[in-house]
Parts: structure tokens; C-alpha cells; sequence
């Protein structure tokens, strides 16, 4: 009997700015369950997280005073956990985040599984949201049937993306969540009026422009507009168990509980909101990946 040839998980990466929660415990989770990862930047040289979601430093009002800005509030609030930065410390020492592939090799038949993390710093994300080439790739493995995982900024590339054999988003007939207008418009109002005043659209990858409604520009309306029917955006229905704690967006998923977190499975497809749902987003698909691997097609 010949067994199925076990191939890595991609992860596709900006060359900065990407969420260091969403990537970091993704990887150590994936690793974790024995799946090898290997990385993907534009250029082939190592990525770098968005330094405030690290650090916490320029989130608060008084961020851009030089000794005040060590004192965080919220920035203690808004940046990545211990568990988060205990992750991404460990994985900046891995051969793989250090020697990323470029975009350039990216072969479907090359990966059994994808990765599609996200990151709202329009500074960096935008060129890895727009990238016409990356769009291409993702729309090929989801025509490959290949396990995808998107989350928060993540599910708009994967939205982004046109199937080859519909002509439609790869999400359109698909159910799929994403970062939500409530939690990205939290955290863009904090920032308003409370935060990073002198830089209020830190939150906001893209705006609004000309007549168009506030909101009209935010992840979940642009994911929502790739799709067959808006009923496919699944938000968390307001009769689930520990809704406030999955809504907040004052509260963290771990390995130990995964209370808070809102994750969303279609087939071979999972997506999640937003950092807050990082360890059962990671978890679902090293799942997926376990049955695809097992699966006598693959």
C-alpha cells in the first residue's frame, strides 16, 4: 500500500504589518498537531509583524510622547497576549519564518493547506490584499479543493479571489465570517476618541470615499458583497452560549478555552474574526488537514 505524500501548510504573509496572534499561534498550533509550515512573503525575505500589536507602544493618546509612551492602557488591551508573544518569539527563531519563499514559486501541488492571515495597518496589508498574482494562487487552490483558512483581514484576499471555473469569488456559495463591522468599528472609534488620535484610521485598512455609507468600506461589507447571499456572512447568533463573551472583543480564546472564539467551517474551508479566536480558528484546521490527508483522493 502506498501512503498519501504529506506535503507543508503554506502560509502567505505581507512584508510587514500582518498580525503577529493570528500567524504566530496558527503556526505553533499547526506544528503542534505535527504539521510542518512554510512561509510566503513578497520578495522571499522574512516578514515583520505590525510592531504596535507587539509591543502595545503609540496605541494610547499620550503614545507619541517619548516617556509616556512606555505607560499602556490600552495598548495593554489591544496588543497581542502572553501566549500570542511567547508564539511569535518562538517563531521567529524557526528556519521557515526565517527563509520564506517568494510569491513568484507558489505552486498549488506543492502544499496540502493554506493560510490566510490577516492584519488591519493599511501601511502593509494593502499590498498583500491587493496582490493581483496572490489572488490568482488562492483562487487555484480553492479550485484544487485543498483545506484554506482564512481569518479576519485574511478572508478579504480569499474574497479578492476569483475561481477559474466560476468566475466568481472563491467564497461565492460558501459560508464564511470574517472580521465583523462591530468589532472593527470598536476598535477604530477607541482609537478616534480615546487612542491613536494624531492616526484614527490605524483600524481601518480602507475608507470610505465620496457618497459611500460608513461601514461600506469595512471587511465584513466587502466579504459580503463576494458572496451568493448575504445570509452566507456568519456573524454569532445572538442565542449561542456566551455570546458577550464571544462579542466583546474584551476577550481571548486559548488552548485551554475556547469559549470565546466564533469559528466557521464549509467543507475543506474554516474562517474566523479576528486574534481573539486564534487557537480554535488553528485548531479546526489542523483538523481539516488530518481528514484531507486521510482521504483516499488525496
Amino acid at each position: 500500500m502506498t501512503l498519501p505524500v504529506s506535503r507543508p501548510v503554506l502560509i502567505v504573509l505581507p512584508k510587514r504589518d500582518f498580525d503577529p496572534s493570528e500567524v504566530a499561534v496558527t503556526w505553533k498550533v499547526l506544528g503542534d498537531a505535527g504539521h510542518s509550515v512554510i512561509f510566503a512573503t513578497p520578495d522571499g525575505l522574512p516578514a515583520a509583524a505590525d510592531p504596535l500589536m507587539l509591543t502595545g507602544e503609540e496605541l494610547d493618546v499620550w503614545g507619541r510622547v517619548p516617556v509616556l509612551r512606555k505607560i499602556k492602557v490600552l495598548g495593554l488591551a489591544l496588543r497581542a497576549n502572553s501566549n500570542a508573544r511567547r508564539a511569535y518569539a518562538s517563531m521567529q527563531t524557526s528556519p521557515s519564518f526565517s527563509a520564506p519563499v517568494p510569491y513568484s514559486t507558489l505552486r498549488v501541488d506543492q502544499y496540502d493547506g493554506l493560510v490566510l492571515p490577516g492584519g488591519h495597518w493599511a501601511r502593509g496589508m494593502r499590498q498583500y490584499l491587493e496582490d493581483a498574482p496572490l489572488q490568482q494562487f488562492v483562487g487555484d487552490f480553492f479550485d484544487a479543493d485543498k483545506p484554506v483558512a482564512a481569518i479576519c483581514h485574511g478572508v478579504v484576499l480569499a474574497a479578492r479571489s476569483v475561481s477559474k471555473r466560476t468566475g466568481h469569488s472563491v467564497l461565492y456559495g460558501r459560508k464564511t465570517t470574517a472580521l465583523t463591522w462591530r468589532l472593527e468599528k470598536a476598535a477604530w472609534s477607541t482609537m478616534k476618541y480615546f487612542g491613536r488620535v494624531w492616526d484614527p484610521t490605524y483600524y481601518r485598512t480602507y475608507l470610505e470615499a465620496g457618497s459611500e455609507p460608513v461601514g461600506y468600506r469595512s471587511v465584513q461589507a466587502e466579504v459580503s458583497r463576494a458572496l451568493a447571499s448575504l445570509a452566507d456572512f456568519c456573524d454569532v447568533p445572538k442565542d449561542v452560549g456566551d455570546y458577550f463573551r464571544k462579542t466583546s472583543g474584551l476577550f481571548r480564546d486559548s488552548n485551554e478555552d475556547r469559549r470565546p472564539a466564533w469559528v466557521v467551517r464549509d467543507g475543506r474551508y474554516v474562517s474566523a474574526r479576528w486574534p481573539g479566536d486564534a487557537h480554535a480558528f488553528a485548531a479546526a484546521f489542523a483538523a481539516v488537514l488530518a481528514e484531507f490527508r486521510a482521504s483516499p483522493a488525496t
